[in-house]
């Protein structure tokens, strides 16, 4: 396979049999990574507060019942 370097930008390459452009940074794709790693684990977390107030919602309405009676 050979390669040549993309004008103007030193982390892209071009394939010259696919003609198709690739990004050689290896950094960025980890900080990217990560970062979706951590947006991932956010929303995790909030499911489980929506979750947590369904449930509150829930314990609220049940102590409610037992109080009327």
């Amino acid at each position: 396979m050979s390669y040549s370097k993309v004008k103007d930008d030193e982390n892209l390459i071009r394939d010259e049999n696919t003609r198709a452009i690739l990004n050689t940074d290896k950094e960025g794709l980890r900080a990217y990574r990560a970062q979706k790693a951590k947006y991932k684990e956010m929303d995790n977390m909030k499911n489980d507060i929506d979750n947590i107030k369904g449930e509150m919602s829930e314990i609220k309405s049940m102590l409610k019942s037992l109080l009327e009676k």
